[in-house]
């Protein structure tokens, strides 16, 4: 809309995911690209509406594919501290520099600004408290440690 400026993200993220990750499992160079999988463990959210865990048993499906370029999709369960249950579904993307990927893979601590890591989110839930993220679509940038993942997620308006 001309001369009208507005957001398509929400100021502040809805809430900051911290996923507990286990040792890379490669299945190799298949000819889609390395495929990897990565088992969730468990981890925190929180943010201004909701907060709670991880629940172990989530995992990442990645390809590595030519170009460098790791293809993520993520499917996980939040519970939140009332007890309401939330499935997640995670695509995304991260690169960069090869030294910097290299790296996070030693354990190296890495500014995220160094690399792209994004992902969309989708939700689903039977529960009534957080039922408004059904009706939603969220967007993340997220730093990648050795273990662990964070993710900041954003409300896309």
């Amino acid at each position: 809309m001309p001369g009208r400026k507005f957001s398509m993200l929400s100021r502040e993220p809805i809430f900051r995911i911290h996923a507990d990750l286990a040792e890379i499992l490669s299945l190799g160079a298949t000819p889609y690209g390395e495929r990897r999988i990565i088992q969730i463990l468990g981890g925190t959210f929180e943010g201004p509406k909701l907060k709670g865990k991880l629940l172990p048993g989530g995992a990442d499906w990645q390809i590595i594919r030519a170009d460098g370029v790791a293809d993520i999709q993520a499917r996980y369960t939040l519970e939140t501290d009332a007890g309401g249950r939330i499935l997640v579904r995670s695509d995304g993307l991260r690169h960069g520099p090869r030294e910097v990927l290299d790296a996070i893979a030693r354990g190296e601590t890495v500014d995220p600004g160094r690399y792209y890591f994004r992902t969309v989110l989708r939700f689903e839930t039977a529960d009534p408290a957080t039922a408004w993220l059904n009706r939603i679509i969220a967007l993340a940038r997220g730093a990648r440690e050795r273990l662990n993942v964070t993710l900041d997620v954003y409300e896309v308006l």
